[in-house]
């Protein structure tokens, strides 16, 4: 049996290994247009941010090794140009000696992958506009990069690609401009979860302009003019084009092969011709839960179907049982990761859903270091059955979205996560583990144990209906709340019950969810109607935000000369006159801590705190711009906040909440 293999990357370098050890006397010819099988085509921006630091690390498998090992005609340099499905055979030109050939096969199978998008654009074929999909384009961009004539950058595109060149440019020490045409980035988060991201990305450095298109490019004296839909101009020396990839599937339509988006494939990777074979990301896969037909572009669904395509070459029978599209990113400090639905995809598909947010510590709160983590969980209303998770952190979070991904494959519902038995110990988690919480928290709600409402609920609450109660401590509460928000810490709740109006819907939050859950179980039992604002304050908080290219907080009337010297910029010479230690608290405690300090200081003198809590960057920009402190630096790394902070002359007080808003009642105490 003779085997042609079109593309010798993921799929079709995996389809050829699995091929050999099924069946020692096939013959196996891979076709491989560039000059590299099998690269590391997830390593490629980090070897261009020198996070990488060997070039021949990204080669994972060389065409030596290959043809050794498994006795494989490999064939680079060398593109398929067409197949002829009745003889059996496929046209090919050897780049190296300009020569065409034919080439017959008994199975084929096609791994063509993806191409980078290039739209249509005025200017884009310029020299300093590069892509990113292979060793070449690596070589060209580093080349540049390494040149020293590289100050700024602007990438366009936010999905992994553009987050993950973002940061790699940023490590190069290039200033860079991240443009999305979306109002986020990360498109398989839901906006509220990207808001989180797009907080990071700022703490970075990176400029963000979020919602435009390109228009147009132009080279002007060596730079790059990056003109946006909105008519806004970013200078820069090279742009990166990220805005997504195309399936190569001309050589499909060309043979009469059926196509949608991608080539149309069954489970066993077979196209409409029951000979040919495709994988990768050129082919349409079925949404595990949906059913529907669906495109990810990852390496490892690419490794798999190589794999089943194989199997079944070599007599097997072997499937594909669709994708759920778990993914993770690294973003500077942050980890990003989704598995399964998301919002959009759910009312695109017409299926109901609830969801819910926790913020929970990676690991026991008590152990040093415990850092918040954030997860959405998204499953049905009938069963429970998990159907999506999403979730942004510093430590922890792949173990986490593993579980999650797992439960999803099997089917599990919310009460089935809420009985599994992790692994626990201090260092590593919580003897609630973070996932399991979750789990508790979408089981409360499933149940009915407490009715939630969520953060883009809040704008349409109405006075007449609805009373806010802020169930916090009243630090907390002065250090900012939802506007016309009341507040009766949960701990003095049950004395106070004659001061909350029972004619109206009791709208209760705290910061992440969980004393609400408790003052709603208090106020049910005492005969109100009550909600929770699902994931407390800090989700409503931070994805309310702005995310333009101004501030990454609400208060956006501190002026950059006067407050801050710069995002990760130099603290000032000499030594703090206080450090403070607030990691492992959850916000605003820094913050309040940073307070409790300050207050006790001379104007002038400096205090240097640090944090794990990401909403710190937020708040401490907000505390120092309300009460006439200077923050002088603002940095993180690895997960780690610090911030120097001189005391202003101003005295130093809490801040008020802000008044107004849909609640147009005051509590009068007598």
């Amino acid at each position: 049996m003779r085997v042609v293999i079109v593309g010798g990357v993921a799929g079709g370098a995996s389809a050829a290994a699995r091929l050999r050890r099924l069946d020692e006397t096939a013959e196996i010819i891979l076709f491989e247009r560039g000059e590299h099988i099998s690269f590391a085509n997830c390593g490629l921006p980090y070897y261009i941010g020198n996070v990488i630091t060997n070039r021949e690390s990204l080669l994972v498998v060389s065409k030596d090794l290959m043809r050794e090992r498994f006795r494989l005609d490999i064939r680079t340099r060398c593109e398929v140009l067409s197949i002829d499905r009745r003889r059996k055979t496929v046209r090919v030109l050897d780049a190296t000696t300009n020569n065409e050939y034919e080439e017959t096969w008994d199975k084929l199978v096609l791994s063509p992958g993806a191409a980078p998008l290039r739209p249509p654009l005025p200017g884009v074929n310029g020299s300093r506009i590069y892509t990113l999909r292979n060793i070449p384009d690596t070589d060209a961009i580093r080349k540049a990069v390494d040149s020293g004539t590289v100050r700024s950058a602007t990438v366009v595109g936010g999905g992994f690609i553009g987050i993950e060149m973002a940061e790699n440019l940023k490590h190069r020490g290039i200033d860079v401009t991240l443009v999305e045409m979306l109002p986020q980035v990360m498109a398989p988060l839901d906006g509220e979860m990207a808001a989180i991201v797009h907080q990071h990305l700022k703490l970075k450095g990176v400029h963000l302009a979020l919602g435009d298109g390109v228009a147009a490019f132009e080279e002007k004296a060596g730079r790059v003019v990056t003109t946006l839909a909105s008519g806004q101009n970013i200078e820069s020396d090279i742009v990166i084009l990220a805005i997504g990839v195309k399936p190569e599937i001309r050589l499909a339509l060309e043979a009469g092969l059926e196509t949608g988006r991608g080539i149309v494939v069954n489970s066993r990777m077979q196209t409409s011709d029951p000979d040919i074979y495709a994988v990768g990301d050129a082919v349409e896969v079925a949404d595990f839960q949906t059913g529907r037909p669906t495109m990810v572009p990852l390496a490892w669904p690419a490794n798999k179907q190589g794999r089943i395509a194989a199997d079944n070459i070599a007599g097997l029978d072997s499937e594909y049982r669709g994708t759920q599209g778990t993914s993770i990113v690294k973003a500077f400090d942050l980890t990003v990761a989704t598995t399964g639905l998301n919002e959009k995809q759910l009312a695109a598909a017409g299926m109901p859903y609830r969801k819910s947010y926790t913020h929970s510590g990676h690991h026991a709160g008590y152990y040093p270091g415990a850092i918040p983590m954030s997860i959405k969980l998204i499953f049905s209303p009938d069963d429970g059955r998990l159907l999506g998770a999403q979730i942004v952190g510093i430590e922890g979070v792949d173990k986490r979205i593993d579980v999650l991904a797992t439960a999803i494959r099997a089917r599990m519902s919310v009460h089935d996560i809420e009985s599994l038995e992790l692994a626990y110990a201090p260092p590593f988690s919580s003897a609630k583990d973070p996932a399991v919480m979750a789990a508790f928290v979408a089981g409360n709600i499933l149940s009915g144990r407490v009715k939630p409402l969520y953060w883009d609920e809040v704008e349409q609450l109405e006075p007449a209906r609805d009373w806010l109660l802020d169930v916090r401590a009243e630090d907390e509460f002065q250090m900012g709340t939802i506007a016309g928000a009341a507040n009766i810490p949960v701990n003095q709740l049950r004395d106070r019950l004659g001061e909350i109006p029972g004619d109206k819907r009791i709208v209760v939050f705290c910061q992440v969810g969980l004393r609400g859950y408790v003052a709603c179980r208090i106020l049910t039992a005492a005969g109100f109607d009550c909600v929770n604002l699902s994931g407390g304050y800090l989700t409503w908080h931070t994805a309310t935000l702005g995310h333009d290219n101004t501030e990454v907080y609400e208060y956006s009337t501190i002026q950059t000369s006067d407050h801050i010297l710069a995002s990760g910029g130099a603290s000032p010479a000499g030594e703090a006159t206080r450090r403070v230690d607030a990691c492992g608290l959850q916000c605003p405690g820094p913050v309040l801590k940073l307070f409790e300090n300050i207050r006790s200081m001379q104007n002038g003198e400096t205090v240097e705190i640090a944090a794990t809590d990401p909403g710190f960057a937020i708040d401490v920009k907000a505390w120092c711009e309300r009460t006439g402190n200077q923050l002088v630096s603002l940095s993180s790394d690895a997960g780690r906040y610090s911030a120097r902070i001189r005391k202003g002359p101003m005295p130093t007080a809490a801040p008020q909440p802000v008044a107004g808003g849909p609640n147009d009642k005051t509590i009068v105490l007598f």
